[in-house]
């Protein structure tokens, strides 16, 4: 699996990542409703891309947001 995920776009996942997991919490413990919950699983697929440096739809689509490495 080639990396195609940069690291500014990693730090990027995980903020958001925090942030769905505290609304889905935080939410859930306020308002007493489970489709905060709902949000977790963006979170959770955001952070596993985030931690691999590796997305999906970035390969489907053609993306990468590594720079290129300095080889001479």
């Amino acid at each position: 699996m080639n990396k195609n995920v940069g690291r500014s776009d990693q730090t990027i996942r995980y903020i958001i990542s925090i942030v769905l997991i505290l609304i889905a919490v935080f939410g859930n413990t306020y308002f007493e409703s489970a489709h905060f919950l709902w949000l977790l699983i963006p979170a959770v697929i955001l952070g596993f891309t985030a931690a691999f440096s590796w997305c999906g739809l970035y390969r489907v689509f053609g993306i990468n947001t590594c720079k290129p490495n300095k080889e001479e």
